[in-house]
């Protein structure tokens, strides 16, 4: 039997670089701390892959695949029956999450060495970066609930952190208190949701709460509350948790602000961190959502699909390059959340799940490889409008092609990864909901082309006249480029279904080539409409835009959701409830304060002369204050 005691050093690792870069770091030349940080990543990423390789091919060769606890310790006894343990949990996307969080943290960590060069605050930027990828392997490897939202909360406060890196932007300042404000009370409603579902099984650990044979949710079912389970209460709170990080509608405000942050950040936090968090709490839980609330995984589905939807919209209009990226991202978790939502239980029927997870691989490579390449061009011409992009090909030759790639890879088009996973997920909507199928065929023809369309814009449209000539970025940022484009193109051929395959959940996949036509179609349909609208430069768009009228600008103007935000809370909450309550507590509370006060001073005032220091008056008023209580006592026993 493998001894795999060693992955603690896989969450110790980057803790221990974290406490040294923050409290040393600047004290030693800056370079220092990048490369402290990055020999750390790399040294947890080769031995995520040595678990990797032990845990499918030496322990669990050919399957199935059951969880392996490394390493559980008792934290904090809370009842007789309730412990808070601290472990590590291996199973196959445990061990699969491990792999993306470490390759993607190493790639921006190497990536950032050139592109966060001469920055103040290098230190501290590889620290927090350290103390990111700490709180997200915290929370994939996590043994019980309390464990995972633990690290949910750190994953959160690691994110604050650095998506208000440059401190001095008021910009980055509120987009960050925006992202921690926003996925604060998502988490409110997680934790009420894990003490449900405390309350009524008397466990948290996820080797008990996701056997679909336990016997701990039947007094959960039976007890209900407007109408539905309290088991239902419970997984519909731990979604809306999972919504918050992986920012779903309506929980999506923060994400497309969270660009603010450094690039590199960006491509962390969209790839293999924050908001695929949310995705990997429902993974997790999948059995508790299928066996005992069908109802909240279908919720989940719809919720995942409007998201994907609307965040598509969204993306056609935008000019912000990292923008454009952001609402893409949103659409990818969305496809993810879709594919659980319509997953049932083993063999084809657990298609979905299978897919989930295939996505959530795939989209990490080359999601990440989008914001770099967008970094990439940002350090070039230094801004993120398209508008002041254009011809960058004949400069940036390196960046193009990883970006063609990567814009290949989204758009579903074969033999890149995305086209593999997207598939998976089209079929398994295909099979259980044709309106969810529909709208995801629709979103992929989408996806294809606002990605196309930031591509043509970026690197041929118009030359723009620069005042400096661009130029490649150094080595530091293309070999990460590289090396994700690589994997971009070529992790869609892992026999993914082999390795999620376990007791609980085994798969045995088909194809359906009818819908693979289908999906590359609707690809190549929004890939050449694209290009006939954004290969040259034209006026044809702005007609385009210009006809569609209010709705272009709804667009445009995503919705008006923030705005609708900024109302609730400015005009209702704070004006209204806040100032109300402000009132009260300024009148109500503080006056009845100040007036005991000026009541307490006005009867010092008023006795003081008691306390004259002449030693007959005390005597006196002693013995006639004795006479009085005696005849006082005396009268009511005569009465």
């Amino acid at each position: 039997m493998v001894d795999f005691s060693y992955t603690v050093f896989i969450l110790l690792i980057p803790l221990v670089v974290f406490a040294i870069t923050g409290i040393w770091g600047g004290r030693w030349k800056p370079i220092i701390s990048g490369l402290l940080g990055t020999f750390g990543i790399a040294t947890i990423f080769v031995m995520s892959l040595y678990t990797a390789y032990q845990y499918f091919f030496v322990v669990h060769h050919g399957g199935p695949y059951k969880p392996i606890v490394a390493m559980n310790f008792l934290w904090l006894p809370l009842t007789e029956h309730l412990h808070i343990h601290m472990g590590i949990m291996l199973d196959p996307i445990s061990v699969m999450m491990l792999v993306v969080v470490t390759t993607i943290s190493l790639m921006s960590h190497w990536y950032s060495l050139g592109y966060m060069k001469g920055e103040r605050g290098f230190a501290r930027y590889y620290a927090f970066l350290s103390l990111f990828t700490f709180s997200m392997l915290g929370l994939v490897v996590a043994t019980d609930l309390l464990q995972m939202f633990i690290f949910y909360e750190l994953v959160g406060v690691s994110s604050f952190l650095l998506i208000g890196f440059y401190y001095q932007k008021p910009s980055a300042v509120a987009a960050a208190k925006k992202a921690f404000i926003v996925t604060r009370f998502a988490d409110f409603g997680f934790l009420i949701g894990i003490f449900i579902l405390i309350y009524y099984t008397h466990s948290f650990d996820f080797l008990q709460i996701t056997d679909p044979n336990t016997p701990i949710f039947e007094t959960a079912l039976g007890k209900t509350f407007l109408g539905y389970s309290a088991l239902s209460w419970a997984t519909a709170l731990i979604f809306m948790g999972a919504a918050g990080k992986s920012a779903m509608f309506p929980f999506h405000i923060w994400l497309p602000d969270a660009m603010e942050g450094p690039t590199p950040v960006s491509a962390l936090i969209h790839a293999a961190t924050m908001v695929v968090a949310g995705v990997f709490t429902i993974a997790r839980l999948f059995p508790v959502y299928y066996f005992f609330t069908p109802k909240v995984l279908l919720m989940v589905g719809y919720v995942g699909g409007f998201t994907s939807l609307f965040a598509a919209l969204i993306a056609m209009t935008q000019f912000d390059i990292k923008r454009v990226l952001a609402y893409s991202t949103l659409s990818q978790i969305g496809y993810m959340m879709v594919g659980l939502g319509v997953s049932h239980y083993g063999g084809e029927e657990g298609l979905g799940y299978m897919a989930a997870m295939f996505h959530l691989f795939t989209h990490a490579m080359f999601k990440a490889l989008l914001f770099l390449g967008a970094g990439s061009i940002i350090h070039a011409v230094h801004s993120n409008l398209m508008q002041k992009m254009g011809g960058l090909r004949k400069y940036m030759p390196i960046t193009h092609i990883t970006f063609l790639i990567a814009a290949l890879a989204i758009s579903g088009i074969p033999p890149f990864a995305g086209f593999f996973s997207k598939d998976e997920i089209l079929a398994a909507a295909f099979l259980h909901n044709r309106l969810l199928f529909w709208v995801e065929y629709i979103t992929a023809g989408i996806t294809a082309f606002y990605i196309f369309r930031l591509y043509f814009k970026v690197f041929w449209w118009k030359d723009t006249q620069y005042e400096h000539t661009p130029h490649e970025s150094p080595w530091t940022m293309t070999v990460p480029l590289i090396i994700l484009a690589t994997l971009s193109a070529t992790v869609g051929f892992v026999p993914f279904s082999k390795f999620v395959s376990s007791d609980l959940m085994p798969f045995e996949p088909e194809t359906h080539w009818n819908l693979v036509i289908a999906s590359v179609s609707i690809g190549l349909l929004g890939l050449a409409l694209a290009w006939l609208l954004y290969r040259k430069e034209n006026d044809l768009p702005d007609r385009i835009a210009k006809a569609l009228g209010k709705l272009y600008k709804w667009t445009y103007d995503k919705f008006y959701i923030d705005e609708i935000y900024l109302f609730i809370t400015k005009k209702i909450m704070f004006n209204i409830i806040a100032k109300s309550v402000a009132w009260f507590d300024r009148h109500i509370v503080d006056g009845f304060m100040e007036g005991v006060a000026v009541v307490t001073e006005k009867t010092s005032e008023k006795i003081k002369g008691f306390q004259s220091g002449h030693l007959q008056q005390y005597a006196f008023v002693f013995i006639a204050s004795v006479i009085i209580i005696a005849l006082t006592v005396l009268y009511f026993i005569g009465a």
